[in-house]
């Protein structure tokens, strides 16, 4: 036998290629072999930037004696989460459903017929704090199989028929008002933590969709502590050490309620979903932190995630050499004083413990610090700072660099896509909308085929097998329609159309309710169904955003229509658990707005006012008298000669004008 993970293009996949399992990838053939030799299957699910998956790999996986007991006994079968979200959802709610509590790694026991009959997540390798041992385990499983299949397979079989009675319908709910909006509003003021900024303790996530909703709520009604709980929040995750204060980006999560010590590996989609949040709060209050955290996020990106084929990579690892040899978390982003005095020298290394908050005892382990900004009273040297700063990253260079998963996930880059194109038209900075026109390339020649059907990842210019899900051709959507605003290129709305079009066909049930899966996708014990915004937005709010901004675009009543059916599930969910569909509540602020549909007509000033517009979901299309690149053009003329601006919102336009100080009142 030989492990059947070399040819993958996962690289978690690929991390496993090595080892002495018999791993298959998830196939029909895998769950054939396990009929053919009568035992069952193990599932294990990570990623490659997961901390525990690395950890669980090392004690059990490369182990000889556990491997020969996994290869007599089991078909063992490895899945890429990030490859396959809609594997990792079926089976992460049986977990979930079964223990009430689900994370990865993720360890399954199947039946050939892929019905789950045993759960868990990460195991020891010895008993450890009321844990077995994962050879405990499997022994355990094994002489089930054996012993009492009879009762194996009812217990199969009873999950898999409650896992069918979870169907969501709210596909015939209405659309979330003003009274559904001020509830969620008010669920998050008795969540927020307003000492600390953010929503609920530790770990504390950053709440991108979540900050997306308040701006755009302070946007449409004026409500000032929307404000505040954004504004606040953002500054305080900057200062903190969540946010990289040498190299810019944010990590994934902190491990406590100050911000202070993340969990290190940085995330394409948190980064994606952040660097847009700062820029927009800059666009609504004109700060200063906004503008350089969105420009630094913005920066990271392209440094250090972009692929040599133009699209980003998914993770940095939170794993890294620490110099001997030892992979440690967080080894390439902390320090100690004596590091810093050597690179610095005495009286710089003065000023930079101070400056980032570095003690004598460290903010992490073994003395080390995580940087942060704390608020001081004094005034700092501004061009001392930068060349602290910059003296500390080049040497942090030096050091063995995190891992990187350098597949490119369609989703993920549709939404790195909309981040750089807003972000580079608001700053100046033609070459991040060059760069998101280059990941929006790359998906259009390598992702998408000639009936506009997504293969959800890519790594090395070579296509994966996976098809893509819901949020591939939502967040996909959403990045090209950003782009076609920010570039005047027509083309981008085209793609996105055809995109939605699939949306609307295969994904859609006939009461409007949306599945992460299509149609004619594979069919697994379930059909995955989740319209809960969690680290980035789900494939059901992310379409209805898409589809709403697609119909301000065109007129298009079936992807308004199809919008409204979906944003049902905001009306159900906004007032009860608002932390958990900021992303639908940012549409329903759309919607509630219009949204507003601006077209310029010539160009300068007049462009540039629109696209700094802050009213909630507005789109913008501009162009030359005549042109024929986006149907809000059409008709639509200089005014005296000059440029001038068309706005209408809610099927009513208002008069045309030259003047920008009146467009900017139109867009606010």
């Amino acid at each position: 036998m030989a492990n059947r993970l070399a040819r993958e293009t996962s690289p978690y996949l690929l991390q496993h290629a090595e080892n002495p399992v018999d791993w298959w990838p998830w196939s029909a053939e895998a769950f054939e072999e396990a009929r053919r030799r009568d035992v069952p299957v193990l599932l294990s699910v990570g990623y490659s930037s997961c901390h525990w998956c690395h950890v669980m790999a090392h004690e059990s996986f490369e182990d000889a004696a556990t491997a020969a007991y996994l290869n007599e006994h089991f078909v063992s079968v490895k899945v890429d989460r990030e490859e396959r979200p809609d594997v990792d959802a079926v089976y992460m709610e049986a977990v979930q459903a079964a223990t009430g509590q689900g994370g990865w790694p993720m360890t399954v026991f199947l039946t050939p017929d892929a019905e789950p009959f045993y759960f868990g997540t990460y195991y020891p390798p010895a008993p450890r704090q009321g844990m077995p041992s994962f050879r405990q385990v499997l022994a355990g499983v094994q002489q089930a199989w054996t012993e009492r299949r009879g009762e194996v397979t009812d217990v199969a079989g009873k999950i898999v028929r409650d896992l069918a009675g979870r169907e969501i319908s709210y596909g015939d709910a209405q659309v979330p008002g003003e009274e559904e909006l001020a509830a969620a509003l008010l669920g998050l003021t008795r969540e927020y933590d307003a000492r600390r900024g953010g929503f609920g303790g530790a770990p504390k996530f950053p709440p991108s969709m979540v900050l997306e909703f308040l701006l755009r709520h302070h946007a449409r009604t004026g409500a000032e502590g929307a404000l505040q709980m954004a504004a606040d929040t953002c500054e305080r995750m900057a200062r903190g050490g969540i946010y990289d204060q040498l190299g810019g980006g944010f990590a994934r999560y902190s491990v406590d309620r100050e911000w202070v010590v993340p969990h290190f590996e940085k995330m394409l989609y948190d980064n994606a979903l952040l660097g847009r949040v700062y820029a927009h709060l800059w666009r609504s209050t004109g700060s200063d932190l906004a503008r350089r955290v969105a420009l630094e996020t913005a920066d990271f990106l392209v440094r250090e995630l972009r692929t040599a084929e133009g699209g980003f990579a998914s993770a940095l690892d939170a794993d890294s050499d620490d110099g001997t040899g030892k992979h440690v978390e967080g080894a390439y982003y902390v320090w100690t004083p004596e590091q810093v005095r050597a690179v610095l020298g005495e009286a710089d290394a003065e000023l930079a413990t101070q400056y980032f908050g570095i003690t004598e005892e460290g903010t992490f382990e073994h003395g080390a610090s995580v940087l942060q900004l704390p608020q001081h009273e004094g005034v700092f040297d501004a061009e001392r700072v930068r060349s602290v700063r910059e003296r500390l990253l080049a040497a942090r260079t030096q050091r063995p660099a995190p891992g990187r998963d350098d597949k490119v996930v369609a989703a993920w880059n549709g939404l790195a896509i909309a981040a750089l194109a807003e972000t580079g038209a608001y700053f100046d900075r033609p070459d991040l909308v060059e760069a998101a026109v280059a990941a929006a390339d790359l998906l259009v020649r390598l992702h998408l085929d000639d009936q506009g059907r997504l293969t959800r990842t890519s790594r090395d210019g070579r296509a994966g097998g996976n098809a893509g899900v819901l949020e591939d051709y939502a967040d996909v959507a959403e990045g090209f329609l950003a782009l076609a605003s920010v570039t005047g290129e027509g083309v981008w709305l085209d793609f996105a159309g055809l995109l939605l079009d699939h949306v609307l066909t295969r994904f859609r049930d006939a009461d409007g309710s949306l599945y992460d899966t299509a149609v004619d996708a594979e069919r697994l014990i379930r059909r995955p169904q989740d319209p809960t915004d969690n680290a980035a937005p789900s494939g059901w709010t992310a379409a209805a955003g898409a589809l709403l901004t697609y119909a301000a675009h065109t007129g298009s009543g079936p992807h308004r229509e199809a919008a409204e059916h979906a944003l049902g599930v905001v009306k159900a969910l906004g007032p009860r658990v608002p932390r958990f569909v900021g992303w639908g509540l940012a549409v329903g602020e759309a919607y509630l707005d219009g949204p507003r549909e601006v077209a310029v007509v010539g160009d300068g000033e007049l462009r540039r006012a629109a696209l700094l517009g802050t009213a909630p979901g507005m789109v913008v299309a501009f162009g030359e008298e005549g042109s024929e690149e986006f149907p809000l053009l059409a008709g639509r003329g200089l005014v005296g000669g000059e440029a001038a601006a068309y706005v209408c919102r809610g099927f009513v336009c208002e008069a045309p004008t030259t003047d920008v100080g009146r467009l900017r009142e139109a867009v606010q």
